[in-house]
């Protein structure tokens, strides 16, 4: 068993106001997709996307914070917030959802560029290969937050979390950093390069995102207020199982569209 290294989750507090380690992932998440962005961007010679570039990220930032809130909310502790509307915009409260920040991201980039007539799937390729970054940063503000820890396990690895009772749990948050943010962005990163059609990265990102995910949901102790919403199945392996749907058919989608306009 490995001892949890106890990470004071407040930076500075200057008197009410407290600079969280969560909260400083969030912002290097969103600064390396700003910079990883207009890198491609400039590299690219994307002059269309370079003159609304600024607001399409801010855009991006807004539907990320509120679709995360509101996901969590719609999908894993609905009763509650319908009797406590006011926590709703309790963000420093923690409950975010991935699938409900995703979801918003998707609907309002493809607004933005329809609005501005822009390649929405180029688009969604040039920051798709970024987001695994903050992810992988989110899940390090989860293990120094200790929360969303594993299940109770037997391997070496093993930490007693301080709000995990006892037992020795699995670090599934370290699982998910690496998973979801360190291999997946590798993998992203790389078919980058690759000659394929605008929209596959995305897809690519379905899928793999949702392996991942499911993979790692058997290790992480489901919500305590939620359990397991179908047989031995929680709710993160249901909503990606539907990613892995979505993301085989838009992978083989666009390569059709391309196969076919040639």
């Amino acid at each position: 068993m490995i001892a949890f290294p106890e990470i004071e989750p407040v930076i500075i507090q200057i008197g009410p106001l407290q600079i969280r380690w969560y909260g400083l992932m969030y912002v290097l998440g969103f600064t390396a997709t700003y910079l990883l962005v207009q890198h491609q961007i400039k590299k690219q010679s994307l002059y269309d996307f370079a003159a609304h570039f600024e607001n399409l990220n801010l855009l991006l930032i807004v539907s990320l914070v509120v679709g995360g809130r509101l996901g969590y909310v719609l999908f894993y502790n609905l009763p509650y917030y319908i009797e406590n509307p006011l926590e709703i915009v309790a963000t420093w409260h923690g409950g975010m959802s991935f699938h409900g920040a995703l979801l918003t991201l998707i609907f309002a980039g493809y607004w933005f560029c329809r609005k501005k007539g822009l390649d929405f799937w180029k688009a969604a390729d040039l920051y798709i290969v970024t987001v695994p970054i903050g992810l992988g940063l989110g899940r390090l503000g989860n293990f120094i937050n200790g929360e969303l820890f594993g299940r109770v396990t037997d391997v070496p690895w093993a930490m007693i979390f301080p709000t995990g009772g006892p037992l020795p749990r699995h670090p599934s948050q370290l699982y998910e950093c690496f998973l979801e943010g360190v291999l997946l962005f590798v993998i992203l990163w790389t078919l980058k390069e690759k000659k394929l059609p605008s929209g596959s990265l995305l897809g690519l990102f379905l899928l793999f995102y949702g392996i991942f995910r499911i993979i790692v949901e058997f290790f992480r102790e489901p919500d305590a207020h939620l359990g397991f919403v179908v047989s031995v199945v929680t709710m993160g392996q249901l909503l990606s199982s539907f990613m892995i749907i979505g993301g085989i058919l838009l992978f083989f989608l666009r390569y059709r569209r391309c196969s076919v306009g040639r």
